[in-house]
C-alpha cells in the first residue's frame, strides 16, 4: 500500500521471541565511570528488552560477523551475558564507554549526556552493525534487520489540499517516538496530540499537485504499521535554554496503540510497560538518570548505577518518566 516491498529480508521475524527465554533474578547494576548514568540507564533497558537479550543470549550474531574492529551488536551480546550470566553485583562498562565515539560524535566519556540520545545512537550502530557486510541493500531491505523487526515501525503522513482535496500519503520508518507535553497531563492525551490534523499554510510551500500551485493544506501521522517494543520520548525540553518540563505525565502499565492506527478498526494493540527511565534535576543539561525494569522474573526493581532494589507497580507509575518502554 503506497510501500515499497523489500528485495530481502535480513532478519525473519518469526524468529523473535517476545517472552523470556528463561527465568532469573535480576542481573547487575552498573559503575558509573564519571558522567555516564545517561548511559547506564540505556544500557539496562536494552538488556530487559526481552526480544533483543534473547537474541543477544544466543550469540548468533557473533558467531556469523566478520565485522572488523568496532562493532555495537558485538559489543550489547558481551555485555547483556555479562549482566545478565556473571555472578557479579556490578558490572564495569568499559566497553560502551572506551567505543563511545563510534556510537556518538558528541559522546564524551567525562561528559554528561542525554539519555535519549544515547539510545538514539545506539539503536542506529546497532543497526549499521546488523547492515554490515550487506552491501547494496536498498532501502525498504534495510528495515528488515532484527534491530528494526523489534524496535521499528511506520508512520503514515496523509496532507489534504484544503482546495480540492487531493490526497497524498507518504510513510517513514521509526524505532522511537518523541511526544509534545507541554499541554498534555498523560501518555494517552500526547497520543491523541500527536495524530491529530495539524493545518499548514500555503506559505511553508506545499504544492498541490492537483491545484499545481502552493496551498493550504492538513497533515495528518498516525502509526501505520506497530513495532514489537513501542519507544516512547516525553520532550521535557521547553526549550534550547535546557529548561526543563517538570511536571508528572500520567503513563499507564497497559497501553492500546489502536486508537493511534491509520485504521482504528480491528482488535486492541495491547502493549505492556516493561522499562522506563527517569531524569532528576531542574534543567535538562544537570541532573541525573536513573531507571526502573522488569526483569524475566517478572518483578520491577530501580536500577541507579550500581545499586539494583526491587519495587513495586504503584512505585513504578508514580515517577516523571522521560523515556518509556512497551512490548507487545
Amino acid at each position: 500500500e503506497g510501500m515499497a516491498l523489500p528485495q530481502r529480508i535480513l532478519f525473519t521475524p518469526e524468529e523473535i521471541c517476545m517472552d523470556w527465554q528463561q527465568e532469573q533474578r535480576p542481573g547487575a547494576g552498573l559503575c558509573n565511570l564519571g558522567s555516564t548514568c545517561y548511559i547506564n540507564v540505556i544500557l539496562q533497558c536494552l538488556t530487559y528488552t526481552a526480544p533483543l537479550a534473547n537474541y543477544l543470549l544466543s550469540r548468533d550474531h557473533s558467531q556469523l560477523c566478520h565485522h572488523q574492529g568496532f562493532c555495537m551488536m558485538c559489543i550489547m551480546e558481551a555485555h547483556v551475558r555479562k549482566v545478565l550470566r556473571s555472578s557479579a553485583s556490578v558490572i564495569w562498562p568499559r566497553a560502551v564507554v572506551k567505543d563511545l565515539k563510534f556510537i556518538g560524535e558528541e559522546f564524551e566519556p567525562d561528559m554528561a549526556g542525554d539519555a535519549y540520545e544515547f539510545l538514539r545512537c545506539a539503536l542506529e550502530a546497532m543497526q549499521r552493525a546488523c547492515l554490515s557486510g550487506s552491501s547494496d541493500v536498498d532501502i525498504s531491505s534495510q528495515t528488515t534487520t532484527i534491530i528494526h523487526q523489534i524496535f521499528g515501525g511506520f508512520l503514515k503522513s496523509r496532507v489534504t489540499c484544503l482546495r480540492c482535496e487531493a490526497v497524498s500519503d507518504s510513510y517513514k520508518a521509526f524505532l522511537h517516538v518523541l511526544l509534545d507535553i507541554k499541554a498534555p497531563s498523560s501518555l494517552t492525551t500526547a497520543l491523541e496530540a500527536f495524530v491529530t490534523s495539524k493545518k499548514m499554510d500555503g506559505k511553508y510551500g506545499l504544492k498541490c499537485s492537483k491545484c499545481e500551485k502552493k496551498v493550504t493544506a492538513s497533515k495528518r501521522v498516525t502509526v501505520h504499521h506497530v513495532p514489537k517494543v513501542f519507544t516512547v520520548c516525553l520532550e521535557r525540553a521547553a526549550d534550547h535554554t535546557g529548561k526543563k518540563i517538570s511536571k508528572i505525565v500520567e503513563y499507564p502499565e497497559y497501553l492500546d496503540l489502536r486508537p493511534y492506527m491509520s485504521d482504528t478498526a480491528g482488535e486492541p494493540l495491547l502493549y505492556s510497560l516493561y522499562a522506563l527511565v527517569v531524569h532528576s534535576g531542574d534543567t535538562c543539561l544537570d541532573g541525573h538518570f536513573f531507571c526502573y525494569t522488569k526483569a524475566s522474573n517478572g518483578l520491577w526493581y530501580k536500577m541507579d548505577d550500581e545499586s539494583v532494589d526491587n519495587c513495586g507497580i504503584h512505585t513504578v507509575l508514580r515517577q516523571q518518566a522521560y523515556l518509556l518502554f512497551y512490548a507487545r
